[in-house]
């Protein structure tokens, strides 16, 4: 897989997070480790995303 093929499919993880922590805020009970969570994981594929898009060039 390619450098660019890999930031666009962490993009599209990253895309996806966001969409799910905004629905769980939609819920009337939100679960704020499980969106703690999901933020973890969220920022982690963002320094990723970083770190990849800097060896592209």
């Amino acid at each position: 897989m390619t450098i660019e093929a890999r930031i666009r499919e962490l993009g599209n993880r990253h895309r996806q997070l966001d969409e799910t922590i905004r629905q769980a805020f939609g819920r009337p009970a939100v679960d704020e480790l499980q969106v703690r969570e999901l933020k973890r994981k969220k920022l982690r594929l963002k320094e990723e995303i970083t770190s990849l898009e800097a060896r592209a060039g």
